[in-house]
């Protein structure tokens, strides 16, 4: 499938971060795009700017989901390609101690269950919801392609660090859907592929000392630097046109294994 045969896509997490850097390379190719994302003024801006169009949703609410692709759709039309960038990362132990009495305490059950809904849950219902859509729609390739499902994973899916339970937990879980999704969708010609970015430029890090995003690059074997958005782009765009992706996980990550902290 190429770019010019997606009429509509939909990112979540588009008004920063990779999802932004993905909007703004589909948006430059002709797509029209309609940015999810729960920060309206940073969103709307984004969309001025590329002529998209922003819808406010909060992907752990499903009236807010639904709402957001009758608004998207009323203006686009049915979308062709879903990215899923919409997530949250968490740090904290299993077990930890506080600081002023030293008495240990339990991970909560909030943090990690609203982990798990964010991230994973809130992965599936975009999933679901814009590939009931897709399939209703004609097959624009030779092989009856009509449609490419993206989402964004992470590298601690497979290496989670100390900390990381509930991330890499939630990020595992969507490492562990691509499978049976791309199985499931594929009698629709719908494509499901993951990607699991290292450490990138995103807002994550902006609060970073440079000293501190210089010795988190100095992990990366090659290049040996944090990764840009435009190459998280680049990539949703490979995936696009290469029609035999399909049920598979990439690591983009420069070679990196995350020690334990």
């Amino acid at each position: 499938m190429q770019l010019t045969d997606v009429s509509a896509a939909i990112v979540t997490g588009g008004a920063s971060g990779l999802g932004e850097a993905t909007a703004r390379r589909l948006a430059d190719a002709g797509v029209k795009v309609a940015l999810f994302d729960r920060d309206a003024e940073r969103g709307e801006a984004v969309a001025r700017e590329i002529g998209g169009l922003f819808c406010a949703v909060d992907v752990t609410d499903e009236a807010s989901i639904d709402a957001g692709l009758e608004k998207a759709r009323a203006a686009h039309g049915v979308e062709r390609l879903l990215v899923n960038c919409a997530g949250i990362a968490p740090g904290k132990r299993t077990v930890s101690k506080k600081r002023d009495t030293g008495a240990l305490v339990a991970h909560d059950l909030e943090t990690f269950t609203k982990t798990i809904h964010v991230n994973l849950i809130g992965t599936f219902a975009m999933i679901a919801k814009c590939a009931t859509g897709m399939a209703g729609l004609d097959p624009v390739t030779a092989d009856g392609g009509r449609g490419v499902i993206v989402s964004t994973a992470s590298v601690a899916a497979q290496d989670g660090q100390i900390g990381q339970a509930a991330y890499a937990a939630s990020k595992g879980g969507v490492v562990g859907l691509t499978l049976p999704v791309a199985r499931d969708l594929s009698g629709f010609g719908i494509r499901v592929v993951t990607i699991l970015p290292g450490l990138f430029e995103t807002p994550m890090f902006a609060s970073l000392s440079e000293e501190v995003r210089t010795s988190l690059a100095a992990n990366v074997p090659f290049p040996s630097r944090l990764g840009k958005p435009s190459e998280y782009a680049a990539l949703v765009k490979s995936i696009v046109e290469n029609d035999m992706l399909n049920g598979e996980t990439i690591r983009l990550d420069g070679a990196l294994r995350m020690q334990p902290k």
